[in-house]
């Protein structure tokens, strides 16, 4: 009588997804690995704490097939094969969904420009080591043409600036950024960088500071409600704050 035997491959490729996000990854395990040891390392990826997860098995065609829910038992005793995917619930209401992929929440380490430009081990070092980009050596004419450019654009902003006048409603409109509205408080030159600015105190805390740049105080306002931008991304007319439709019994 002939004999037969089962070979199954050791390892199995899966999809990974989470209820904590809305992204996926491709993950390659040992079928050898307890489901214990499976879910510490899902914990990193997924972010869910191993004590607050379950682990559901499903087919290519998104049928429900397994929970692996015996922490002792091996990978391979479940019916999981490559292609189909291990989905992370997460149950665990100190963590919520979009926790790990909200930017915003991330602090983020910003080096002054000053700082910046001493560095020699930098990108910007190493052009003007090189003479590159704008360091690059140009004749007389050319520099005689960008000094008369960079001439009409300030006279340009100047008078952008001074046809903004303090106490007018406005709108402010930048690259990749919602309009915001409030009043003009400000405008002149600022200590902080070059050229003319508008300072402005945003009827929402939309902003970035309380009308102080580096220690000086250019206007009053609540914190994160003012911002200062260019002449050109402002626009003053009859802009009334906005009804964010709530009524007086509604707060």
């Amino acid at each position: 009588m002939t004999e037969f035997s089962v070979v199954t491959a050791p390892v199995v490729n899966v999809q990974i997804t989470s209820s904590l996000s809305s992204f996926g990854s491709e993950k390659r395990f040992d079928k050898s690995l307890t489901i214990g040891a499976l879910k510490m390392k899902l914990e990193l990826i997924t972010g869910c704490p191993t004590a607050h997860m379950d682990l559901q098995v499903f087919t290519k065609d998104n049928k429900l097939v397994a929970t692996m829910n015996n922490n002792d038992a091996l990978l391979g005793s479940y019916p999981v094969d490559d292609g189909m995917r291990i989905h992370v619930v997460n149950k665990d209401p100190s963590v919520q969904v979009g926790d790990f992929e909200d930017v915003s929440k991330v602090e983020k380490y910003e080096m002054k420009d000053e700082e910046y430009e001493k560095k020699q081990d930098s990108v910007l070092a190493w052009k003007k080591r090189n003479k590159l980009g704008r360091f690059a050596e140009k004749s007389e004419e050319e520099q005689a043409r960008e000094e008369e450019e960079r001439k009409q654009k300030e006279r340009a902003e100047e008078e952008a600036a001074k046809a903004i006048t303090v106490g007018s409603r406005c709108e402010v409109r930048t690259a990749n950024a919602p309009a915001k509205r409030g009043e003009v408080v400000y405008v002149g030159l600022t200590d902080f960088k070059p050229g003319w600015w508008v300072g402005v105190k945003y009827d929402e805390p939309l902003g970035k500071n309380d009308g102080s740049v580096a220690g000086k105080k250019y206007f009053e306002c609540p914190p994160k409600y003012g911002g200062f931008v260019k002449p050109a991304f402002v626009t003053v007319g009859d802009f009334p704050e906005e009804d964010f439709g709530m009524d007086d019994d509604e707060m």
